[in-house]
């Protein structure tokens, strides 16, 4: 235990003014969840996900302008002439990677047209073009669920070996918890998901179980200590509270800087600082609300299973 850090779960008590019990309540912070997670599934079957183009195929235009050009202009450009995508600025902000749907020859000239018009002039031979086929965006999606199960299955053995079981299972129910919030959002919204959604769901699980594993450290340094008379349910939330300032300044922390991102960082960040924020404040809440409960609850089944002979297990 932290050296001066108030020990008894009175103290804890005492020095949070806005103090209340956290897990006594924990059916509502899971029918919370259930509130967003069920219409994020329906929408998922209903309506899946809006892909871009990373998944669904079309366009790459590598554009190197005279001068520096805005991702606003050439956003507004492409609306003007009825397309719409994601466009990357690089060197100095001179040349433009612009992703759109699949075009025919009309449609480029057109495009480029209204490009050299009205955002800048540019050589038109040295126009580079690619095309992005849906096999690209399904290989994408592949290796990032191969990445993502593989992840939880080292942080299973991880935390099996530092901690117990249940605690490895309850911080990765609790990670599906974040992944179904991201993904049903977006599916609800249909915000458009490309390359970098996946990027941010992978890194929404290594944010998420780093803050639960704090709080399950002070839960497995609590419970040793737990007299007879002490309740399971008092010790885990002594033990949410006793870590509760440093979860709310790594969160408030980390999404001012995403915040930063999704206003000043331009269109091509946008999705992503979009579904990093979600994770981000979904990941504190399932550690602070989710997971630890998840372990209570597991933890009481526990104790109540009857062992043949009609002894109980002890947790």
């Amino acid at each position: 235990m932290e050296k001066g850090h108030p020990a008894t779960y009175d103290e804890v008590k005492k020095i949070h003014p806005l103090y209340f019990n956290i897990v006594k309540k924990r059916y509502w912070w899971f029918a919370i969840s259930l509130l967003i997670i069920i219409p994020g599934i329906i929408s998922f079957i209903m309506q899946g996900l809006n892909l871009g183009i990373d998944y669904k195929g079309g366009t790459m235009l590598d554009v190197t302008f005279n001068k520096a050009v805005t991702q606003s202009a050439i956003s507004d450009t492409m609306k003007s002439v009825g397309l719409e995508g994601p466009v990357q600025l690089s060197d100095g902000d001179t040349t433009a990677l612009i992703r759109t749907g699949a075009l025919d020859e009309d449609k480029r000239k057109e495009l480029l047209a209204a490009l050299e018009t009205k955002v800048g002039t540019f050589d038109k031979m040295s126009v580079k073009e690619d095309l992005v086929g849906p096999a690209m965006g399904q290989e994408l999606t592949r290796n990032a669920i191969y990445a993502l199960l593989i992840a939880m299955g080292m942080m299973i053995i991880y935390i099996t070996f530092r901690f117990q079981f249940v605690f490895a299972i309850s911080g990765i129910l609790a990670l599906f918890h974040d992944v179904l919030v991201v993904v049903g959002v977006f599916s609800l919204f249909q915000w458009e998901i490309d390359a970098t959604f996946v990027a941010a769901v992978l890194t929404i699980v290594g944010y998420s179980i780093n803050d639960t594993i704090v709080i399950f450290d002070r839960i497995r340094e609590n419970e040793p200590k737990m007299r007879r008379s002490d309740s399971y349910e008092d010790m885990v939330d002594k033990s949410i509270w006793q870590t509760m300032r440093r979860s709310i300044n790594t969160v408030v922390t980390v999404l001012i800087a995403l915040l930063s991102v999704f206003i000043l960082g331009g269109e091509s960040t946008r999705m992503f600082s979009l579904a990093m924020l979600i994770g981000v404040f979904t990941g504190a809440y399932s550690s602070i609300f989710i997971a630890s409960q998840i372990l209570l609850e597991v933890k009481t089944h526990m104790k109540k299973k009857p062992r043949k002979g009609g002894k109980a297990v002890r947790a």
